[in-house]
């Protein structure tokens, strides 16, 4: 379950990766790291914080799905949509340079 109470970025935002340039879109947001310490050690090389929020990210122009900590991604402000065939899954449109979701959320 989601909880973006203390994340800096929230679900529909669009996003920039500051290291590997990607643009995507959140479609969740863990408060603190949840996947497994296998993964972590093998695909986190910068060692950032797990006690900070990490985010499940559509990558544009992509078919796959990115899980990514808080300090490696930026706000995207290019105002267009993305292109990954998940999107119309999570989201009900995408209006003023967000997506928008008609399913409520707590």
């Amino acid at each position: 379950m989601s909880d973006e109470k203390n994340a800096s970025f929230y679900i529909g935002q669009v996003i920039k990766h500051q290291k590997y340039g990607y643009r995507g879109v959140i479609f969740d947001v863990d408060p603190i790291f949840s996947s497994s310490d296998e993964w972590y050690q093998m695909m986190a090389k910068s060692k950032p914080p797990k006690d900070r929020p990490w985010y499940h990210v559509l990558v544009d122009c992509g078919s796959h799905t990115t899980y990514v900590a808080e300090r490696h991604l930026a706000a995207d402000n290019e105002g267009a949509p993305i292109s990954h065939p998940l999107v119309n899954q999570y989201f009900s449109k995408f209006k003023d340079g967000q997506y928008i979701s008609e399913v409520a959320r707590n």
